[in-house]
């Protein structure tokens, strides 16, 4: 005999048991105290909600091999819209029994039930036999099952049980008006969704694909050649279907489903919209070449979705003679390949902010972002002795510096760093640069910038923080970058 247990409250309860214990009387609510004083041999296992979730979530996954749209309800129930699904499978029966058979080859026990209504196949599955339930036969299919089917809260499922209210049955031919008023409108909307009267869809746990091209086979396929051959093909049919729309993918998701029942999911973001099928192919092959985990086909995948998560208008763009435009398609090709071998978020550039404090200017956002590869390239080109006006990496946070001047709130002649002396030969600036007042305490210094050449060409960045004899009597000096 086995049990859950969980803490609530100040005692320690059950929360789940097995067949053999619920036949003895140990159901869910009881103390821990009392089960053992009633069964000392009781094995006991404590609750694990996050790895129930995340097993919840692998078989979501898994289920996804009849339709994209799949919803998770409660702890233990997913809820699937497989319109226009069976007949991959000949028809519902063949879904059904389908489903059951991979999830038992998994050591789960199945219930299950297909019905117009998402609400009305919950109810079969959970509280009565299952099956198929026909177009129009909801309220027969749930006549009998018990008022628990409704979700509603102990005190109120308590009181429709005290007034002999007991089925689903007893409920449907009752006068609303006094129904409603004892029990709340809720109680009847709950009632008229289990039976087909209203509408309830289902809410995904994930939204759903743009667009899909999906490849089932009738024997498992295994061998590299066979899969790139078959990724291919899915990229044909995706790109066939964005044509038709006008769009590019901007989100791509790669989903191969063993015939054991596992399913692994391959993802990758693109800078600008894509649909070109080699281009695709080789994105998803520099992804799989990078993965830690690789892919394991274990007996062969039986089907392969590819899926548009993300999509956006796409212009088709003529070969032009432009070395900038030549050359910014290649940056952005080279970013996808980096992007999907090493992760979205290992590929970053910088973004300018709108702050004249140089630690603000910029901040690393991921270099496949909207718009983060419409790179304004005059933003780097050099000043006429070749140095940009700022380097383009900072020194974290400035070392400080000891600085010679000919005159107090003049630039540097000498400056040692790191034990090390420079002569200065050329200087530039001063740039002057003021606290932010809206962002930084009172009395934060002002800072001179000031672009200094040593006598072995090295270009540094150094500032004196404060002003001479105005903020400050002994000023100091800091080096905050360098220029390469």
């Amino acid at each position: 005999m086995h049990v859950i247990v969980a803490r609530q409250g100040g005692g320690v309860v059950l929360v789940a048991s097995d067949e053999q214990a619920s036949a003895l009387g140990l159901v869910p609510g009881m103390s821990l105290v009392t089960a053992r004083a009633l069964h000392p041999a009781l094995s006991v296992h404590e609750a694990a909600p996050d790895a129930d979730r995340a097993l919840l979530d692998s078989l979501a996954d898994a289920a996804e091999r009849y339709t994209p749209l799949v919803g998770v309800y409660g702890a233990d129930t997913l809820l699937l819209d497989v319109t226009g699904a069976a007949h991959l499978y000949g028809g519902e029966e063949g879904l059904l029994a389908d489903a059951r058979t991979r999830i038992q080859a998994r050591g789960f026990h199945l219930r299950a039930a297909i019905a117009g209504n998402p609400v009305t196949a919950r109810a079969v599955a959970l509280y009565g036999a299952g099956g198929i339930i026909a177009p129009g036969a909801e309220a027969d299919a749930v006549n009998d099952i018990a008022v628990a089917a409704l979700g509603l809260d102990p005190a109120r499922r308590a009181s429709l049980e005290r007034l002999g209210l007991k089925r689903i049955g007893d409920c449907i031919n009752r006068p609303r008006a006094p129904l409603a008023e004892r029990f709340g409108k809720d109680f009847i909307d709950k009632l008229d969704a289990l039976i087909g009267r209203v509408e309830t869809p289902i809410s995904p746990r994930r939204a759903w694909p743009a667009c899909v091209a999906e490849r089932r086979f009738a024997e498992p396929i295994g061998h590299e050649e066979d899969i790139r051959r078959s990724l291919l093909t899915l990229a044909a049919d995706l790109k066939r279907i964005l044509e038709k729309c006008g769009q590019g993918a901007r989100a791509l998701e790669l989903a191969f489903f063993r015939a054991d029942g596992a399913t692994r999911m391959i993802r990758i973001e693109t800078g600008h919209p894509l649909r070109d099928p080699q281009t695709l192919l080789r994105l998803f092959r520099e992804k799989l070449d990078g993965l830690s985990d690789p892919l394991d086909p274990g007996f062969g995948f039986d089907a392969i979705r590819l899926s548009a998560r993300h999509v956006e208008d796409f212009t088709e763009t003529l070969t032009s003679l432009d070395a900038q435009e030549d050359f910014e398609a290649e940056l952005v090709a080279l970013v996808d390949r980096l992007a999907a071998c090493f992760g979205a978020r290992s590929v970053q550039r910088l973004a300018a902010l709108n702050s004249h404090s140089p630690e603000r200017a910029s901040r690393l956002i991921p270099a496949q972002s909207v718009g983060a590869l419409a790179l304004d390239f005059s933003a780097f080109a050099p000043m006429e002795d070749d140095a940009p006006v700022r380097p383009i990496r900072l020194i974290e946070p400035p070392e400080r510096v000891e600085v010679l001047a000919e005159v107090p709130d003049g630039p540097p002649i000498r400056f040692r760093w790191r034990r090390v002396l420079h002569a200065v030969i050329r200087t530039d600036g001063p740039e002057r640069i003021a606290p932010e007042w809206w962002r930084m305490p009172e009395g934060t210094p002002t800072r001179d910038y000031y672009r200094v050449e040593d006598e072995d060409g090295r270009r540094f960045w150094l500032y004196r923080d404060g002003l001479y004899d105005r903020e400050t009597g002994t000023p100091r000096w800091f080096l905050h970058g360098l220029f390469a």
